[in-house]
């Protein structure tokens, strides 16, 4: 059985609250769900070193993949700001390359929420058909 969105909602909330966040304290969740049904959750965890910080999307398609996940449907952003928080541009990416047109779902504490296909978060976004492999 899939889970609701309201389910894969609280599971983003509740990853945010495990965020490692001690020099930004920008805490942020994902809740990834793969077509397996099962949710994989991530949060933000900072380096010293900004550039070493691995987003809650990121932490979260990297669990679901390094178990044996490549099939996704939906994730979950959600963050503790007033406008909705979007994914960065690696994490979009990255989401590219092993969920291609997923839905996006923001959401903030205070129950707003929007969706998206990640191709609208990233209009012509590159992928391996640019590569040029022989």
């Amino acid at each position: 059985m899939t889970p609701d969105l309201a389910t894969l909602i609280a599971a983003a909330h509740h990853a945010k609250t495990l965020a490692c966040a001690p020099y930004s304290h920008f805490r942020v969740g994902a809740a990834l769900l793969a077509a397996s049904g099962k949710i994989y959750s991530g949060c933000n965890v900072e380096s010293s070193s900004f550039g070493l910080t691995c987003c809650a999307e990121r932490v979260a398609l990297f669990k679901a993949l390094s178990e044996g996940e490549h099939a996704f449907e939906r994730i979950v952003v959600s963050a503790d700001t007033e406008e909705l928080c979007s994914p960065c541009g690696a994490c979009r990416q990255v989401l590219w390359d092993y969920a291609r047109n997923i839905e996006v779902i923001l959401a903030n504490a205070k129950g707003a929420t929007r969706t998206f296909n990640l191709r609208e978060l990233l209009p012509e976004a590159f992928d391996d058909r640019l590569l040029n492999r022989e």
